[in-house]
């Protein structure tokens, strides 16, 4: 008799596809471009897409902030409000990014992944990615 597995929830295409359309959409309601990066649980990259006309270095800061997400399970902005608070020695964690705009994805407590967006105001780039989340959870 073959052991009794758990099935585990992941990110597939479609909850991909609605992520990245209720992101676009507040983007496009706050009047703003910006890049969106999405990865699985395990910081491995599902989706990026850099807004017209936004800085190139936001390839690199979107994931960067959605990376910390999924791999810490908290919002890349703790990371900023750890090194805020003194803790410089956080700089070395592995993936550590203190920027706020990555959220991590999280259904019944378990983390499927995050989802970040680089290019606006930190704050606006996470009110981005949570309706990203938004969608995806039908919020």
């Amino acid at each position: 008799m073959a052991a009794d597995l758990p099935s585990k929830k992941y990110l597939n295409l479609d909850a991909i596809k609605a992520m990245v359309v209720g992101a676009e959409a507040e983007a496009r309601r706050l009047n703003v471009s910006v890049t969106i990066c999405i990865m699985d649980e395990n910081g491995a990259l599902l989706f990026l897409e850099r807004g017209d006309g936004v800085s190139v270095n936001t390839l690199e800061w979107a994931q960067k902030k959605a990376r910390h997400a999924a791999l810490y399970g908290s919002p890349s902005k703790d990371a900023a409000d750890t090194v805020k608070a003194g803790n410089t020695a956080a700089l070395a964690f592995p993936n550590f990014f203190p920027g706020q705009g990555g959220l991590p994805i999280k259904v019944d407590g378990q983390t499927l992944g995050a989802i970040a967006a680089s290019g606006a105001k930190s704050e606006v780039d996470e009110a981005i990615a949570q309706a990203g989340i938004d969608a995806l959870l039908k919020k």
